[in-house]
């Protein structure tokens, strides 16, 4: 099975026709060569890991989808691409998708739509009550040989503390990120920290390598690659999992209110450890710390066998075939 996936980035026009073209000449002599994004990952690991498992893709080829409308569109995302073309072919959506189903509550009677994917287990319990049985978790896989344990002759005594705390961010800083700081101070920890959306990658990779554990500190993820790339690297993880609602601003309270979430939605006892709030962080900090020192925990073993770039793509190609199978067998999108 060939599969004919899609996926894009918005870049319009801002302040005259076709001006992103010149905009994006000048990013890009400014900032270097672009990051990709979470959603972006998405899309390179997917295929990365169908090029592992010898799978066949097209990638954005609207004429070969016109002249097939029963082929299966793959749309990795992002929704503006749903509304690119009048789709008739039958669409497997995601998992780069809406923050919420409110946000496109007419999705399945304006496309075609027959599956959609999204990234983690709460996510999909959220989406069910809107989206029924046709909303399915599924996480893209990590390239664990880019994101591979380091010579532990290479490994120094620094801690990461990778900071990507979102909402309240005023708030948070004060009542958790600075106490977590004092604590590894008066702890004498050498501490190594990066905020998120200020680093390049290789900057992170290096950091992995050098340094024995993490903490990872965010509000929520929905797959959280940045935290499975550590796991990876065979780092474990000291993660601040607050639980408790979703707590996007440009939803909640007003809008929707669900829960519980968590920041490490992939997880079990050989990554690491969780803890609530800074005033857990201090003991929690001791036995994590220890059981670091005993090598207690295994996160690349977990990784491997979870979160593989050819396990994640070869489950998204029986998600596609199942699909396919099922529009074909009723004769409809």
């Amino acid at each position: 099975m060939t599969l004919d996936l899609f996926y894009a980035e918005p870049d319009p026009d801002r302040w005259l026709p076709f001006d992103r073209y010149p905009r994006r000449l000048v990013r890009r002599a400014l900032r270097g060569k672009p990051r990709p994004g979470g959603q972006t990952r998405v899309f390179l690991n997917l295929m990365a890991g169908l090029d592992e498992i010898g799978v066949s893709y097209r990638v954005n080829d609207y004429r070969h989808a016109r002249r097939h409308p029963d082929r299966l569109a793959c749309i990795v995302g992002k929704p503006f691409v749903l509304d690119r073309v009048e789709w008739r072919n039958p669409i497997l959506f995601g998992a780069s998708v809406f923050s919420h189903p409110i946000d496109d509550p007419d999705l399945f009677a304006r496309r075609p739509v027959r599956k959609v994917l999204v990234p983690g287990p709460w996510m999909e319990a959220m989406c069910k009550p809107y989206w029924g049985d046709r909303v399915q978790a599924w996480p893209v896989g990590i390239d664990t040989a880019l994101w591979h344990p380091a010579d532990p002759a290479e490994k120094s005594d620094p801690v990461l503390l990778y900071d990507k705390v979102l909402w309240d961010r005023p708030r948070r800083e004060a009542s958790l990120v600075q106490p977590i700081r004092d604590a590894l101070a008066d702890a004498g920890q050498p501490v190594v920290e990066l905020r998120y959306g200020n680093y390049v990658e290789d900057d992170y990779l290096d950091a992995l390598r050098r340094c024995r554990a993490m903490i990872f500190l965010c509000d929520h993820e929905t797959q959280g690659i940045a935290y499975q790339q550590a796991l990876s690297c065979d780092v474990p993880i000291l993660a601040w999992d607050l639980g408790g609602p979703w707590r996007d601003p440009s939803y909640y309270p007003d809008r929707v209110m669900y829960g519980p979430v968590s920041s490490v939605p992939y997880w079990d006892d050989r990554c690491g450890l969780r803890f609530t709030d800074a005033g857990q962080f201090r003991q929690a900090w001791r036995g994590f710390i220890e059981q670091v020192r005993a090598g207690h925990f295994e996160p690349r073993q977990y990784i491997l066998e979870n979160l593989t770039l050819a396990g994640c793509a070869s489950r998204y190609l029986e998600i596609a075939r199942q699909v396919q199978a099922d529009a074909a067998s009723d004769g409809a999108p």
